[in-house]
């Protein structure tokens, strides 16, 4: 089976690369597919007037038996270094308390 993604975007309209960046993300999840049906990403544009904009990412990891497993935020002003770091927390998680795959 493979594992499923849902991606929404808040503050902005996404982009094809943030696109094509979470799919290469999701990929690294494969091999945790069967334990994990999917996760839900969220990307959210926060602006600042101060500084320069920046984009948090989160998601949350969707396993088989219906438990849903929330990742810490990633904030970057760049989405796909964001995204990068998210999946990053979400690949240790699933090797730490689910093993390796």
């Amino acid at each position: 089976m493979e594992v499923g993604m849902q991606i929404a975007y808040r503050g902005f309209a996404g982009s094809a690369a943030i696109e094509a960046a979470a799919a290469g993300e999701l990929a690294r999840m494969q091999r945790f597919a069967g334990r994990l049906t999917g996760c839900h990403v969220a990307v959210e544009l926060m602006r600042s007037a101060s500084r320069a904009d920046r984009f948090d990412a989160r998601l949350d990891l969707i396993m088989r038996a219906h438990e849903l497993i929330p990742m810490p935020h990633s904030v970057d002003e760049d989405a796909r270094a964001a995204l990068h770091v998210a999946f990053d927390a979400a690949v240790r998680e699933m090797e730490k308390s689910h093993g390796q795959g």
